[in-house]
Order: C-alpha cells, then structure tokens, then sequence
C-alpha cells in the first residue's frame, strides 16, 4: 500500500506538471484563439485544482491518524490534541500553510473553470487568464514540491515528544476559520489579477470587460474583509491586551491588499459607468496581487517578529523574486498598452459624483501609501544602515484618524451627487439632509458625553454616510410604489431586484459606517484598570464591581488551565462569573492567557489575568470597559451581508464581455 507521504507527493508533481503545461497551451490558445487549445487548458486547469485539493485531503488524513512518518505531521501532530485542532494544524506552520494556499488556489481555479462555459459568447479572454492562472500555480506548486515540501518521509523517532502546533493556535475555535477566510482572500485575488493580464494581453480594455472582473474582485474581498475581522476578533480574544488591533507590521500585511481592492472596486465602477480611470483601475488591480505576494513574503520570511507570522523559512527569497517578476512584467503590460489607457470620458464638474470617486480613490491610495512606508520602512532601514527602527501606533493612528473621517465624508458626498455634474444649488439642496443625519447623530454622542474632537467628526460623517446610504434604497421603492401603484412590499422587492448591486453596496456602506463608529468610540473612551487583587476583595472598573473568588484548575489532554474565577456585579446586582485563565501547553515555558469577556451591546467588560497565585490568594488583573466594541462584529457582519447581496445570481447567466477591440 502506497505510503501517505508518496502519495502527497505524486500529487504535488503532478500538480506541478499540469500547472506547466496549462501555462503553455492557455498562453498558445490565447494567441491563437484555438477552441481546442482552450478546451485542452480548461481539462489541465481542473485537473491540476483537483489535484491541490486532493494533497490537502491526503494531509489533513495524516494529521488525523498522526502519521509520524510525514514530516509535517512529525513537526505539528500531536496525540493529545483534539482532532479538530488536528485538522486546523494544516495551517499552522509554513509548510503546511503553502499547501493550504495551493487547495484555496485549486478551488478557485475549479470555480473559474466551472463558471466561464466553453460557450461563452465572449471567451477569447478566458485562456490568458486561465494561463496566467497557471502560471502562478507553477510557481507555488514549486514551493510544495522543493524547499516547503510537507510530504516527505522521516523516520519517526519511538520517544519523539509531540507538542502539537503552536500553543496560541489552540488557544481559541477562531483558528478554524481565521486562516481560511484571510486565505480566502490572498489567494482570490489571484483570479482578477489574472483577468486584468488577460485584457492587457488581448488589448480589450473597454468598460465591457470590467463587470466580471470586478465581481470576481468582489468574492476575495469580501474573504479579506471577514479574515481580517475575525484576526482582529482572535487577538482581543486570545492575546488578552484588550484590543484587536495595534498596525502589527502582518495585520498591515493584510490591510494593504483590501484598501486597494476598495480603491480598485469603487474605480471600476466610475471605469464601467463614465469611461474614466482606466490606467488606475488597472494599476489598483495589478497592485492588489503583488501586495498580496509582499504580504506572504512578510508572514513567511522572518523579517518581522510578530505573533501572526510563521518564522523564518528557506522560501523568503523565493517570493522577492517572484514579486519583482510580477512588478516588471505589470509595468511592461501597462506600457506596452498605454495608447489603450486614455479615458473614453471627461470630467465635467467637481461638484459630481465623479470627482467623489477621484477623491475617494486617492484617499485610498494615500492611506495605502502611509501603511506600506510605515510598515517596510524600519525594514529597509535596518537593511541599508543596520540600524533597528520601530514605527509604532502613535504614527499609523495619527495618519488613520485624518484619512478615516476624509473617506468617511466621501462616501457621504459621492452617493448623494449625481452623475456628470451638478449646479451649486441643486448639490446643496441634494446634501442638506446627509448634514441633517450627521448633525443629529453628533448631537446623540455629544449627549452621551463625547468631546474628542475626531470622535466628533467621525460620528458626523459617519451620520452623514448612513443618511444618504438609506435614502438610496428607500426613493427607488417610493418611486415605484407612486409609478406603478404598488404596495410596498411589492414595490421594495421589484426595486431590489432591478438594483441589487446598488443595494448590496449601499449595506456595506452601512456596515462600514457603524465600523468605524465603533472603532472611534472604542478606542478613545476605554477604561483601563491595572491591581493585584485579593481573594474576596471587591475592585471598581468603571461602573462595574468584580471580585475575586479563588482559582480554578481544569486539566485537558494537551493543557492546563488555571482559571481566576471573578464574579461580576452593576450597581450592587450580579451579572455573572468571569473565569480568565492561563494556560500552560506541553513543551512551552511561559503559560498562554486566556481573557474572559463580558459582551453587552454598548460596552465589553474584559478581564485579563496577568497573574494568579498557586494557592488562589490573589491575582494581578488587567481589566477594560470597552465601548461600542460588539458594534464593530456586528458591523464587520452588516458589510459582509452587503457583499453577499452584490454577489448573489441575478437567475441568467452571464457570460464575460471582452470589451473593445485594441
């Protein structure tokens, strides 16, 4: 019976050697426009997808019956983890992680195959993408093949001490999804990118081929968008600070990617609707992709020493290499095309919901520029001088709170202005009601005692923001209702249908709006309280009382957990019992804490042990009023919504435009 790590690896070379050869015929077909060249690079794409997915299938049944004799599993398994955290060690460690990247690849491959039919009536783009698909795959199958192999075989050592992956990893179920949906949202950007090389390849740059790119832009996003919600979620829960998130240089890693495929989202719509911007559509979509490799080169390199990043590892040049293939071969696409980049249209007036969008898009642009200076800077410092430099949160939150209220106040102005122009008149008649919406939501948080001044800002664009996002959905049923004579129920569900895209935008508007709310609110207006508490003594945090009660020990297969057992009261009534704990893994020195967390709808009480005597006499607490916090998952949820409603199948199928002929 063939081993599990033979059979991984047949897998990965066969991956490999499909990936080379779909290379071939797709670029062959795509110059060409042979059916059959393209029928043959449609059977390799599927192939080499299944044949990922199939190596990660043959990992994840190592893992589970802990076959030592594979080397990743030698490295992550353990026997006494649980088997889910068997399962989630696939994505624990480098090795393991590029593999996983090659299954979310192999998947979206497989999607792309699927939903583009060879009858297309518009297909002469699909084997350059598919090509340039491969192409990539090529380069990660390499990876998994030579210096991050997981598959090969060692010899088990018969005392080897398995401690499992790394204890933080364990630490929380978040881990099950986390990776996956950041993974969900790197590796996806992968079929986009490929559609633009496609068009620059073809020298159909028309609005028309713009809709199925942004769509296929739409699904990685709205990955990003929920993998960086739910790391955001995983450190307030795990890492016991009381925040979730501090401009780590790999959280920053992952933010780059989504503010230019924001820019790129909302540039292809004034792309595909006004014929302009087509040279920076097309530079946000390229750029995406690479910051996507600089962001995994970031993770996989041991440049950075951060909580989220895999260590050092053999495969950091590897992607400096790549990324700079793919940042000369996108600078000479776009050259070599420059006379097909000239805008179809003009501006007409700064006073249009163009000229919002221009803005909106630099906005974007600048803010992505401060966070990748921020973030490479001491990098490329100490590379050059030697000399260690940090950039900290004191210069990203000076940067983010300016540009933050900016964006927010664009999303008010763009939405509420027409398209092409409008007179001074007709704008401020247009944007009295959003400044109504702002100022009455500013007044609510001046009421509950807000007096910082971007906090101030913040809820006033925000208000703003909301007010004309609502309008948007509500005068499409009101004109319906009055036209057709309609109920209105009848009348919402036809003007949903016929702008579906609209809504779903104008919902993550929503969603971002109450996000950065939150954000604002939460982080200016914190409580923070820092004691060594006594067993039965009672500690003031904020308007809540918490006294401690002793320990508690509980003892699992792969960890201890010592808990500070604490109950909660509000105005001398109990609420509950919080137990922070911390944790101690087989194998590490240090324990891992583990915050207790009191979810109201306005405000969080969070306790973190620092911490706790052997004989359970006292504890040293970190605790924190957080407010508005649970507003920022419910927002992350109301944005992901929105996407959904974008993306869900209008009930015909549409096949993919090629736009205009070069």
């Amino acid at each position: 019976m063939i081993s599990l790590s033979l059979l991984g690896q047949a897998l990965i070379l066969a991956a490999l050697g499909l990936a080379a050869a779909g290379t071939v015929t797709g670029f062959a077909a795509g110059r060409s426009g042979s059916d059959r060249g393209l029928a043959w690079t449609r059977w390799l794409a599927a192939a080499f997808g299944g044949c990922l997915v199939a190596a990660n299938l043959v990992m994840i049944r190592a893992l589970l019956v802990r076959d030592y004799t594979v080397a990743y599993v030698d490295q992550v398994g353990s026997d006494d983890i649980p088997d889910w955290l068997a399962v989630v060690s696939l994505w624990s460690s480098l090795e393991g992680s590029i593999l996983f990247w090659g299954a979310i690849l192999g998947l979206f491959v497989l999607a792309f195959v699927f939903l583009t039919g060879s009858r297309d009536e518009h297909r002469d783009l699909v084997p350059y993408t598919l090509a340039t698909t491969m192409a990539i795959g090529a380069f990660f199958t390499l990876l998994i093949a030579a210096p991050a192999d997981p598959f090969y075989e060692v010899v088990p050592h018969p005392d080897a001490w398995h401690t499992g992956p790394n204890p933080l990893l364990q630490n929380h179920l978040l881990m099950i999804v986390h990776p996956p949906s950041l993974y969900g949202g790197y590796v996806g950007m992968t079929i986009p990118f490929a559609m633009g090389v496609a068009a620059l390849l073809k020298g159909r740059l028309g609005a028309g081929w713009m809709r199925p790119i942004r769509l296929w832009m739409l699904v990685p996003w709205a990955f990003l968008t929920a993998g960086i919600v739910l790391g955001g979620w995983w450190a307030y829960e795990v890492l016991g600070w009381g925040g979730y998130w501090a401009w780590d240089p790999v959280e920053n890693a992952s933010f780059l990617p989504w503010l230019t495929a924001t820019g790129f989202l909302h540039a292809a719509m004034l792309m595909e609707r006004r014929g302009l911007l087509k040279a920076w559509t097309l530079v946000l979509l390229l750029s995406t992709f690479a910051l996507t490799i600089l962001g995994t080169f970031m993770t996989r390199s041991g440049v950075f020493n951060s909580v989220h990043a895999f260590g050092s590892g053999p495969i950091g040049p590897a992607f400096l290499i790549f990324l700079a293939i793919i940042l000369v071969g996108c600078v000479l696409l776009l050259g070599t095309r420059a006379h097909l980049l000239e805008p179809d249209g003009a501006f007409k007036s700064p006073l249009s919901r163009d000229a919002a969008f221009v803005v909106n898009n630099l906005l974007f642009a600048g803010f992505t520029f401060v966070v990748l200076v921020g973030t490479t800077f001491p990098l490329i410092k100490e590379a050059l001088t030697g000399e260690k430099l940090t950039v900290g949160e004191p210069y990203f939150n000076t940067m983010a709170a300016p540009t933050g209220v900016a964006i927010m106040l664009m999303m008010a102005l763009g939405p509420a202005l027409p398209w092409g122009r409008a007179t001074a008149d007709e704008a401020l008649r247009l944007l009295a009601p959003p400044l109504g919406g702002g100022l009455v939501l500013l007044g609510m948080g001046v009421a509950i005692g807000v007096r910082d001044g971007w906090t101030a800002a913040v809820l006033l664009t925000v208000g703003m923001a909301i007010t004309v996002a609502v309008r948007d959905m509500v005068q499409p049923v009101l004109a319906l209702r009055r036209r057709q004579e309609v109920g209105l129920a009848a009348a919402a569900w036809r003007a949903f249908k016929r702008g579906r895209r609209r809504y779903g935008g104008q919902v993550v508007h929503i969603g971002v709006a109450v996000l950065v709310a939150a954000i604002a609110v939460s982080a200016n207006y914190r409580i923070t309280v820092e004691e060594v508490v006594d067993k039965g003594e009672l500690l003031q945090v904020g308007d809540y009382q918490v006294r401690f009660d002793g320990k508690n020990v509980t003892r699992e297969p792969h960890r201890i957990m010592v808990g500070a057992v604490f109950t909660v009261f509000l105005d001398g009534v109990e609420l509950k019992k919080l137990e922070p704990k911390m944790n101690r893994y087989r194998g590490q020195s240090q324990p891992i804490g583990t915050p207790a967390v009191l979810t109201r709808l306005h405000e969080d009480l969070y306790l973190s042990a620092m911490q706790i005597d052997d004989a359970g006499q006292f504890v040293g607490l970190r605790a924190f009023v957080n407010p508005m916090l649970y507003w920022i998952w419910i927002a992350s949820g109301i944005m992901l919504i929105g996407s959904g409603i974008a993306l869900w199948p209008s009930g015909r199928r549409r096949s993919m435009p090629s736009g205009e002929a070069s």
